[in-house]
C-alpha cells in the first residue's frame, strides 16, 4: 500500500512538474490537493492505517525476534534493540528528521 501511495505521489509530481498547461492548472491540482488532504475523512483514514501499520510491524518483530533468536549477527541485534528503545523512549523523530504524526 505504501509504495502504490508513493508512486501516485510521484505520478502526481511528475504530472504537475511536466505539464505545460499553464499556471491556471497548477493552481487548479493544488486546489485539490489540499481540499483531499484537509478532508476529515481522509485524515482520519491515513491515522488508522499508519496505527495499524505500526500494530502490525510490532507484532512482526516480536515474530521474527522469536524465531531468529540468536542467530542473527550482532551487528544486526545492536541495531533492532536502539530501534525498540528509541520507539518507546517516545522519540518521534524517524531518520529523515521528521516526525511520526
Amino acid at each position: 500500500m505504501r509504495y502504490r501511495l508513493t508512486f501516485v505521489a510521484g505520478l502526481a509530481l511528475g504530472y504537475v512538474l511536466g505539464t505545460r498547461s499553464g499556471r491556471e492548472r497548477y493552481e487548479q491540482i493544488k486546489k485539490s490537493v489540499r481540499e483531499v488532504s484537509q478532508n476529515p475523512a481522509v485524515r482520519n483514514t491515513v491515522e488508522s492505517a499508519t496505527q495499524q501499520g505500526k500494530e502490525v510491524a510490532g507484532k512482526a518483530l516480536n515474530t521474527v525476534s522469536e524465531r531468529v533468536g540468536d542467530r542473527m549477527p550482532d551487528s544486526v541485534a545492536d541495531r533492532v534493540r536502539a530501534l525498540r528503545e528509541r520507539g518507546q523512549g517516545g522519540d518521534t523523530a524517524d531518520d529523515w528528521g521528521t516526525s511520526n504524526t
